[in-house]
């Protein structure tokens, strides 16, 4: 694993629902110096599967990512993950919802401002739908993919997914992975 720019410029504490001591890892083009495409999990794992989009990321750290991919740990970020939004040409973004959808689907949408973003569980809501508008009112232009995954809200407190979260987060690994893969060919 290796620890990106990012990580240094973005020092959060463990409070903010990433329990990871990895920040991010990365797999940047290194003959631009700049980030291709961002993947950037959203949550507080201190939540079970509210925290699905971080998990995600870590399940996808252990594959070989074509060249320009960067994982993100973003737990309950907001707005100190404007910037590697800006740093990069394709951002795509994994969050729990709750869409009405039944528990466990995993939903690939393109929002394009806060309206767009289903309903999320905690505080980091405002903070992710805030940080979209920022960045598209910015100037952000580039194409924003979010991997919605539908989980029940009355869960109890703890650090490890639910059953259901488990095989949504592998399908969502699967199914970003797959497109990753697509886009590197």
């Amino acid at each position: 694993m290796t620890t990106s720019r990012a990580a240094a410029r973005y020092p959060r504490s463990l409070a903010d629902g990433s329990s990871s001591g990895r920040r991010v890892t990365t797999n940047s083009d290194s003959t631009t110096g700049r980030v291709k495409t961002l993947v950037l999990g959203l949550g507080n794992v201190l939540m079970g599967d509210e925290g699905i989009g971080v998990h995600v990321v870590r399940a996808l750290e252990q594959h070989t990512l074509p060249v320009g991919v960067e994982c993100l740990d973003g737990g309950t970020g907001g707005f100190i993950l404007l910037e590697p939004l800006q740093s990069a040409d394709h951002i795509i973004l994994v969050d729990a919802a709750a869409d009405g959808n039944p528990i466990g689907t995993v939903t690939r949408t393109t929002p394009r401002f806060s309206r767009d973003y289903p309903p999320t569980l905690t505080a980091h809501d405002i903070g992710v739908k805030d940080l979209l508008d920022v960045f598209y009112i910015q100037g952000g232009e580039r194409e924003v993919v979010l991997y919605a995954i539908t989980i029940d809200p009355q869960q109890p407190i703890r650090m490890s997914l639910s059953a259901a979260g488990e095989r949504a987060a592998a399908e969502a690994v699967e199914r970003i992975f797959a497109e990753l893969t697509q886009a590197s060919c």
